[in-house]
């Protein structure tokens, strides 16, 4: 197929190419910041309404709500380059009401609509190992899993537009609370005065065992908070948890406490650390680290 790209970032980047390496054609709009290996492997155009004037599907993949709606219908958008029959996935991970009306005005125009949030980090992408949750019809998930399969392994279409942000939701507020969980264990083993790292091992046998045990529990231990996963991208995933919580009654308290302990960390300088970095919040407050900084 003839695929545009937009948000050629940690994650965007290997995704491409991994569309390209699958035998499909890729149109990507000009930035100073685009690596060579992606003008090498890529039709590079002016804007994004010259890559959905070139491309069958656009996909997208930037950071936030604002930003998918400035791409989609600002000026020299995506949505002016659009014709009827066109399909435009959106593999950002923002908010589901938003992710319903834009939509909307994408199948006023003739075209299909999908939203396929990702899970699986930049190991994930770089391993075309994500998990990737849709809503959409049928009849675009179908038209679309190719391009799946060549990004990811665990692909489920959850129900129509709207479904596959809600289930990113979910999934980022698990993948939070059991990096505080993971946090928490680690910082007490610690301060008790047994090997945190030892403590991991035994742990991984038993039911405690997660990949975020496995993963970000290692990060904790090695000190290697370079994402990743940055924690100011987690925190805008838990605003928008919190916030449709207020809008449908729905009390989410740990969800709200470890969103507090990311605000500690950026507050010391750490929106950008991988969210395995949340320990260092624990840190502070328990006055004893998990393991010294290199």
């Amino acid at each position: 197929m003839k695929i545009g790209f937009i948000g050629l970032g940690i994650m965007g980047r290997p995704m491409a190419l991994h569309l390209k390496q699958a035998g499909h054609a890729l149109f990507v709009p000009e930035r100073r910041s685009l690596a060579d290996e992606i003008r090498a492997a890529a039709t590079v155009l002016p804007g994004p309404r010259a890559v959905a004037e070139a491309a069958e599907v656009v996909i997208l993949m930037v950071p936030d709500t604002p930003d998918v709606e400035a791409v989609l219908f600002g000026p020299d958008g995506v949505a002016e380059g659009l014709s009827a029959g066109k399909l435009v996935i959106d593999m950002s991970s923002i908010s589901p009401t938003a992710t319903k009306e834009f939509a909307k005005r994408i199948n006023d125009r003739g075209c299909e609509y999908l939203d396929a949030p990702v899970s699986g980090g930049e190991v994930g992408a770089k391993q075309a190992s994500l998990t990737i949750m849709v809503g959409g019809s049928e009849a675009a998930f179908d038209r679309a899993r190719p391009l799946f399969e060549a990004m990811g392994k665990n692909i489920t279409l959850v129900g129509p537009n709207g479904a596959g942000q809600t289930t990113k939701v979910a999934n980022q507020i698990v993948v939070a609370l059991t990096i505080e969980a993971v946090s928490e264990a680690l910082v007490f083993a610690a301060k008790a005065g047994a090997d945190p790292a030892r403590v991991r091992q035994a742990l991984m046998g038993g039911l405690a065992t997660s990949r975020i045990l496995e993963l970000h529990g290692e990060r904790m231990i090695r000190r290697t908070f370079q994402p990743g996963f940055r924690i100011r991208l987690h925190q805008k995933d838990l605003n928008l948890a919190l916030q449709a919580g207020r809008e449908m009654g729905v009390a989410l308290p740990n969800t709200a406490s470890t969103q507090q302990l990311f605000a500690a960390c950026v507050a010391a300088g750490g929106a950008d650390w991988d969210h395995s970095g949340l320990v260092r919040a624990l840190e502070i407050m328990a006055a004893h680290p998990v393991a010294k900084d290199e």
